[in-house]
């Protein structure tokens, strides 16, 4: 039982400082240990609490943001929701432009939080007007006293991670961490991590998610853009079609691709085994890690943390709905439905 029961004046104080949790049956078989970051405990249930309220403050503090401003932001709801916590808060206006591959139940969550919403399309180009990225800037541009975060063009992104979930990780396995495991999109979180847990220890791997349909891997690899890696896929905040200046490719060591089907199955089975309810990109994650396992990137001596970024709460008109999976084709003779769990009595 928790014994750090106090007072707190607002949910703002509750960010950071999420639970290192030993994964025991997803894992079983596998060399070394694992351990997952729950970051789904910050109280607007994502790694995403940490920049915004690091980037907002950062702000007041310079006194670029002042009472009655408006933040705008680009988002696949994460980031969105946090900023629509921070600024209810605080006292701000919060406007967001959201990608519409965002799951229906984040963009509810967003206006629920008073924040304005701009749907846009998932799949046109970065620098198509239409694009989330650039709706943002034209707002803020036509906004007067607004400030736009743009947490994939902003250093505090990964200064964010750098001075909590990096020292974070290495207090919890008391400096024993051998590999990181964590999704990329913005890239604030694998990279301000890194680079934290690297000054610690050089020899960490840190070891990067990425989706197919994204150019991040081939980037890291090749140092090119290759617009013929961008196509269509469905997971949300993993990848990009466009390279953040918020992540740092030279602190990560490898980047590993995953699918959209198998990353969903994943999710579901890290709610089935360790009764952890995550996100997408949890199941990306996961789903990254078998395939590093089954490269034989661990041994016996490797003591591996995985990033799960958020809770699967925001997905159940997607990776938890029986429905959604069918209509993507994701099952098949090997995976069971949950209506199959489900026996009604008339």
């Amino acid at each position: 039982m928790r014994e750090d029961l106090k007072v707190y004046d607002n949910v703002l104080q509750l960010v950071g400082n999420t639970p290192l949790i030993h994964l025991n049956k997803i894992t079983k078989g596998y060399k070394g240990k694992y351990f997952a970051k729950i970051e789904a405990f910050n109280p607007g249930h994502s790694s995403k609490d940490r920049i915004a309220l690091h980037i907002i403050e950062e702000a007041e503090r310079k006194g670029i943001l002042k009472p009655g401003d408006t933040i705008i932001e680009t988002t696949s709801g994460n980031t969105g929701f946090s900023i629509a916590m921070v600024s209810c808060i605080k006292g701000y206006e919060c406007i967001l432009a959201v990608s519409s591959k965002s799951s229906k139940d984040k963009i509810d969550m967003l206006k629920t939080m008073g924040a304005k919403v701009y749907v846009c399309p998932a799949n046109v180009p970065a620098d198509d007007p239409r694009s989330y990225y650039e709706v943002a800037k034209r707002l803020h541009s036509e906004i007067k006293g607004s400030v736009y975060i743009n947490q994939y063009f902003n250093e505090l992104n990964m200064d964010a991670h750098f001075q909590s979930t990096g020292p974070e990780i290495w207090k919890q396995t008391e400096g024993k961490i051998t590999h990181l495991i964590a999704c990329s999109g913005t890239g604030g979180t694998i990279s301000g991590t890194a680079r934290y847990l690297k000054e610690q220890n050089p020899d960490i791997k840190i070891l990067g998610i990425d989706a197919f349909g994204s150019v991040l891997k081939k980037y890291h690899e090749t140092r090119e853009f290759d617009k013929n890696e961008i196509y269509p896929y469905r997971i949300e905040g993993l990848g990009k079609n466009l390279i953040p200046t918020a992540t740092d490719f030279d602190v990560i060591d490898k980047f590993t691709k995953v699918s959209d089907e198998e990353a969903a199955h994943s999710a579901r089975e890290i709610a089935r085994t360790e009764g952890l309810f995550v996100g997408y990109t949890s199941g990306a994650a996961m789903q990254g890690l078998k395939q590093l396992e089954e490269e034989g990137e661990f041994d016996e001596n490797s003591n591996v943390v995985v990033i799960f970024p958020d809770h699967g709460s925001r997905y159940m008109s997607k990776i938890y709905s029986d429905d959604w999976m069918n209509e993507q084709g994701f099952f098949d003779s090997q995976h069971e439905t949950t209506s199959e769990s489900i026996e009604v009595i008339k």
